[in-house]
Order: C-alpha cells, then structure tokens, then sequence
C-alpha cells in the first residue's frame, strides 16, 4: 500500500512517527497522524485544519490533557465517593503532577520489543490498530475519489472517517466541525486534479 503514497504522505507518515518519539511514547497514533498533519511541512492538510480552526500547537496542548483523561486511575464514581468524604480527586492529581511532574501518572511506555533477527525494533514504530485503520481509510478514500496515489488529504479523509481515535478527539475537542472539514478536504482534492 506504500507504493501508492505520494511523497507528502509519507512525509506525513514518517513526521508521525517522529512525533510519538517526541512525546515518548511507545506507539504511533491518529494524534500522531494528527499532528504531522497539521505541521507546517504537510502543505495543504496544514492549511485545511488550520482553516478549521486547529493548528499543531493546540493539537499538541490537547493531546496529553485529552491522555490524562483517557488514563484517569479513578472514574468518576470514585471521585463522587471521595467527595463525599472530603477529597478533591481533581486537586490530588494537579498536586501529583507538580510534585512529580506532568507525566507522574502516565505508565511507563512499554520496552522494545525484537523483531525479526532479534533487531530491536525503534521506540514509536508500531501503529496502533487505530491508526492502521486510519491508513486503510486513507487508501479506501483515494479508491473512492478515483485517485491514484495516496495523498495527505488522503490521509487526513481517512482520519475523519476513523472518527473514535485520538485525532479524532483532539478535532471535536477543537471545536472543528468533522464534516465541514471533509468537504472542504474533497473540494481541494478536486481543484488539484
């Protein structure tokens, strides 16, 4: 399926990688996608969710609040039961994360795993089956719009249409209106061709 990618897209698949290496993180996800889509580098995906009112800068403020929350050690009956007995579970964590950092609670990413010839696979390599998925999509699109190689926009459409990975939550959270910036992404796909 690389074949088919333009050089743009696998910069943006390489910049992601780059990206969870960046946040130390044992894999490559749709927030990562996400932000190598919104780099300054990406050319029109850059444009595009800029003109959608997210550009990286925010994408990389939301993303490990966006993680925090995903990871919450105690849900939100836990936090009403130690309410109740006079327990701000919000305050503990913020004091947690300034006594230790803001990463104290994050789980240590995984070790690296061997691969074949007992290499040692690079720290970020592995796709989450989100964004595998998300690759997919991307191909799919460009099946449907008749294209023949697979471009950021692409990519960008097949994060949409993922639409429950990270990316996508950084999206919502951003206020960006998902259809909109579908059509938008489609329309300049149509002006290129």
């Amino acid at each position: 399926m690389f074949e088919r990618f333009t050089s743009a897209a696998r910069a943006v698949v390489l910049r992601a990688r780059q990206e969870s290496e960046d946040l130390r993180c044992g894999h490559v996800g749709t927030e990562h996608l996400l932000l190598a889509l919104a780099a300054p580098e990406a050319g029109s995906t850059h444009e595009l969710l800029r003109d959608a009112g997210l550009d990286a800068a925010t994408a990389r403020k939301a993303i490990p609040r966006l993680a925090r929350g995903a990871q919450r050690p105690l849900g939100p009956e836990d936090a009403q039961a130690l309410e109740s007995i006079g327990i701000d579970l919000d305050a503990v964590l913020r004091r947690l994360e300034q006594s230790f950092g803001p990463d104290a609670l994050r789980p240590p990413p995984p070790a690296p795993r061997r691969g074949l010839l007992r290499r040692r696979r690079p720290p970020g390599s592995r796709f989450t089956p989100r964004a595998r998925k998300t690759l997919e999509l991307a191909l799919r699109e460009a099946l449907r719009l008749d294209d023949r190689t697979i471009g950021s926009e692409h990519l960008l459409l097949g994060l949409l249409r993922e639409g429950q990975g990270m990316g996508a939550r950084v999206l919502a959270d951003a206020g960006v209106d998902l259809a909109a910036l579908r059509r938008a992404t489609e329309e300049r796909l149509r002006d290129a061709a």
